[in-house]
């Protein structure tokens, strides 16, 4: 139960801050893998400088099924596009230190 207390309020607090502060820069609330990973998972290519977290939100919730034609995104389609993109970055982070290995 504890576990899922800690998911839900990650996810509650990414869509408050999306919806009251769109413009903040995304590094600042995800990990270094976890928004390129998003990219590489939309097979988009990876911009030099971090997004805001509003278009990185609307990225991860299309990971999970939101179309963008139903208004704002929500709590089903953010949590299944973040469960792929953490599995992703994991991925990467893993990579990363085989090949550094």
């Amino acid at each position: 139960m504890a576990l899922y207390l800690i998911v839900n309020w990650r996810i509650g607090h990414l869509m408050c801050s999306g919806r009251t502060v769109p413009d903040l820069v995304v590094s600042l609330v995800l990990a270094e893998d976890e928004w390129p990973g998003t990219y590489l998972l939309a097979k988009q290519t990876v911009p030099q400088q971090p997004p805001t977290l509003n278009t990185a939100l609307r990225m991860i919730a299309r990971l999970g099924g939101f179309l963008g034609r139903d208004g704002e995104l929500g709590e089903k389609n953010l949590w299944l596009g973040l469960q792929r993109m953490m599995d992703f970055a994991s991925g990467l982070r893993y990579a990363r230190q085989i090949g550094a290995g």
